[in-house]
């Protein structure tokens, strides 16, 4: 089934000329009125334009949740786990229209937008609707005469700053526990991916008391530099590359408060020989798992990027991998069929173009793409890549270094003792997998590469459980 795009003949979904910024319950313009264009990564072409904010606006947005947090803190968790709830009643009401937006905005298939994406939203804020309930206090004794009670309260006003990748799905990894636990919240988007938060703010709006969600929109640098470093926040969240966490974590020790970050990835998964000991179920799931690096175009932070496979299968077991990707459909991200949709935005594309020119210059071996997709029609401007798989070695940049897009690099072992030195050469996780028929083999293996959450199958499964690691410069859900 191929969608109408949004704003066209026959579309579920309404495009508005302009979208100011949410605040205060409200749309309202920035403060300077200026706006700029949204281009949709479908077709390369502006559809909308955006609130280009400016510092006032994230003061107003402030001055906004300021307003609301002593009642929206003070309410009881009874009430506002029933906020959380109509959220995600009035989000699944409307999945469809929403799941449509976010493949628009952000170029993702709609199958995963469908599928995944917009029903793990409505969990999440159902899961943190029945966690805030089970939130209790302690009590200790010190001595006969004294005790100590606590109590978990509100922070008050928080700062969150949501990526590119997965729009709606962070802001709701983000926005649930934060509202869950009484706060209110100023929100920034990735500046290529402005609309859909305002899509869902349109569905959401009036289920929220006015002031405790507010967006505002524009460039990084210097709206989510503006929101990061204000005296005002009592704590920052950040999703995204690893160079601006590094920023974000200082901005917030400037002020003292808490911050948290999930920054990039360069995620290993090792392939045993044994998983071709059978051409059965295990073996498909293997190749699938090794598959996963061009999932959501390859912009995923747990993204197994690198794949180390055993010398001794390599041929034989990378020849059925190249295969399968050879077979993944590309084409317009609003059809159903498609697998594979666009990257979000011409800097991504330059940039997984450039890591193509730098594969080539180091030497790597091109097996598969390694080049923009052709796809003609009103897709031509649009921005696709092939999926891409280079041979080479773990001290090549395409190794070391997060690309972000649909390429993976591919090397050869030639046993554990060689994999496991090999896979923590790069500061960048968070995530890794290990592919072996015998659970011992997989048991023995997981605490050697330090690339924080460990998986036995597939590192892309994120669930509101997931629990939160480190690695030398990544923190990241790791999988069930």
């Amino acid at each position: 089934m191929l969608y109408p795009a949004p704003g066209t003949e026959g579309s579920k979904v309404g495009v508005n000329p302009t979208y100011g910024n949410f605040i205060g319950g409200k749309f309202v313009d920035p403060v300077k009125g200026e706006f700029a264009d949204n281009p949709t990564p479908v077709t390369g072409k502006p559809f909308t334009q955006h609130a280009q904010s400016s510092e006032e606006d994230v003061e107003l947005a402030l001055d906004a949740a300021y307003k609301a947090a002593p009642a929206w803190g003070e309410a009881s968790l009874a009430q506002r786990a029933a906020v959380l709830n109509k959220i995600a009643d009035a989000v699944e009401a409307n999945l469809e229209e929403i799941a449509i937006a976010e493949c628009y905005d952000n170029g993702k298939a709609v199958r995963e937008t469908l599928n995944a994406d917009i029903p793990l939203l409505v969990d999440h804020f159902r899961y943190f609707a029945g966690a805030a309930r089970t939130e209790e206090g302690t009590i200790s004794e010190i001595d006969n005469d004294m005790v100590a009670y606590h109590f978990r309260e509100p922070l008050g006003v928080v700062g969150q700053i949501i990526p590119f990748n997965f729009p709606l799905l962070m802001a709701a990894w983000k926005l649930a526990p934060a509202l869950a636990a009484g706060n209110a919240v100023v929100l920034k988007p990735a500046s290529p991916t402005p609309w859909s938060i305002m899509k869902l703010m349109e569905v959401i709006g009036d289920v929220v008391p006015p002031g405790v969600i507010n967006v505002v929109t524009g460039p990084g640098a210097q709206i989510g530099k503006a929101l990061a470093t204000n005296k005002r926040i009592a704590k920052i969240a950040f999703t995204g590359e690893t160079v601006t966490g590094r920023l974000i974590m200082q901005y917030a020790a400037q002020n003292i408060i808490p911050s948290t970050t999930e920054l990039g990835g360069k995620s290993p998964n090792i392939f045993f020989a044994d998983i071709m000991d059978a051409d059965d179920d295990y073996l498909d799931k293997a190749i699938e798992g090794l598959v996963l690096y061009a999932f959501n175009q390859g912009e995923v932070c747990t993204c197994p990027s690198r794949a180390l496979i055993h010398e001794s299968i390599y041929d034989e077991f990378m020849a059925r991998c190249l295969d399968r990707i050879a077979k993944i459909k590309q084409g317009s991200p609003l059809d159903t069929d498609t697998m594979m949709g666009a990257q979000v935005s011409t800097n991504q594309m330059d940039k997984i173009t450039g890591y193509c020119d730098i594969a080539a210059s180091e030497g790597a071996e091109c097996l598969i793409g390694g080049q923009k997709a052709a796809l003609g029609g009103d897709l031509a401007d649009g921005y696709y890549f092939n999926p891409t798989v280079y041979k080479g070695h773990n001290k090549m940049r395409i190794f070391q270094e997060e690309i972000f897009g649909p390429v993976l690099a591919v090397t050869t072992f030639k046993d554990d003792a060689e994999a496991s030195p090999t896979t923590p050469c790069t500061a960048w996780g968070p995530a890794s997998g290990r592919a072996t028929a015998p659970a011992p083999t997989a048991w023995d293996a997981r605490s050697r590469p330090d690339a924080s959450g460990r998986t036995a199958t597939t590192p892309t499964r994120p669930r509101p459980r997931s629990a939160a690691t480190r690695s030398p410069a990544s923190a990241a859900r790791i999988t069930a």
